[in-house]
């Protein structure tokens, strides 16, 4: 942890700002962005991935850390899986530096499974997971981004509060579904991060209908009750609804995900929803008084 004789903003510091968030050794990150869901299986990972190439398409600068130590897959999203990162030198003897891999289109990822066996488990604990998970943020060399995605794990256990107390996140996108259970679970994560100060920029409702290839009509899977009204129900904006397509799911089983959701219209609603997101950061920064650490 970065203590007030070694940082880097010490002279711009105020008294209010916050001292105790991490900071990554290498490179400059603008805006750090939490993807968080209160259970598995809604497609966070995929919302993460589609987010990424989205704020991509808008000119940004992108990366993405796999913060889901025990079950990454960001890799198999972007086609990656085969790949390994690698170690870097640093200025000091004897110390190393990530390197990130980066996608097709120059999205920077890193992840557990670009440094093991996809298969092999790790049995770690808690303390642990959120130990490396520091490490992974902190000792990657970046270069400059303008957001950092964190695919965060489900829940709210103890790597999700290490994310949330000691990243300098800007804010979270929630991942939801349409069953009334699991939008009752994601309201945990919800009133977590409440607890925590960290702003909620609203919630991205996955799997929301899917759409028939003849006529075009969409049909509701899950429920019946409307993406708008289970955001409400959170309290949260709704960013945006996105379909169950197996289409989508062929490509992914291919390594085509990122070019999909790249060239496929039906994600562009949240390119929409983000094209004037730096603005609104500074406006929700603002009317809660938060200062942000800068990166220099």
């Amino acid at each position: 942890m970065v203590k007030c004789a070694t940082c880097a903003v010490k002279n711009k510091c105020l008294k209010d700002m916050k001292c105790d968030l991490i900071k990554p050794k290498y490179g400059k990150i603008k805006h750090v962005v939490g993807v968080i869901s209160g259970k598995g299986g809604v497609g966070k990972s995929t919302v993460t991935g589609v987010l990424a190439v989205q704020l991509r398409k808008l000119g940004y600068k992108v990366g993405v850390l796999d913060g889901d130590i025990t079950g990454p897959s960001m890799p198999r999203f972007f086609g990656l899986e085969k790949e390994k990162t690698g170690y870097a030198p640093t200025e000091v003897e004897d110390v190393y530096k990530f390197v990130p891999v980066e996608t097709g289109l120059g999205i920077k990822s890193i992840s557990m499974n670009f440094m093991i066996d996809e298969e092999e488990p790790l049995l770690w604990k808690g303390p642990v997971l959120g130990n490396v998970l520091m490490q992974l943020f902190t000792d990657t060399d970046w270069g400059e981004l303008d957001y950092l995605l964190i695919d965060m794990p489900p829940g709210t256990g103890d790597v999700a509060m290490t994310i949330m107390e000691q990243f300098p996140v800007d804010y979270l996108v929630v991942v939801s579904t349409p069953q009334s259970m699991v939008s009752m679970i994601v309201q945990k994560v919800v009133n977590m991060a409440e607890k925590l100060e960290i702003p909620v920029k609203g919630v991205i409702q996955n799997m929301s209908y899917i759409q028939c290839g003849k006529c075009g009509e969409r049909m509701n899977v899950f429920s019946n009750n409307s993406a708008e009204s289970q955001a409400e129900k959170m309290g949260l904006p709704l960013i945006a609804e996105l379909p169950i397509n197996p289409e989508f799911a062929e490509h992914m089983e291919a390594g085509q995900a990122e070019r999909f959701a790249a060239t496929n219209p039906e994600y562009d609603v949240i390119l929409e929803a983000f094209k004037d997101d730096e603005k609104d950061i500074y406006a929700r920064n603002k009317a809660v008084k938060r200062k942000v650490i800068p990166f220099l």
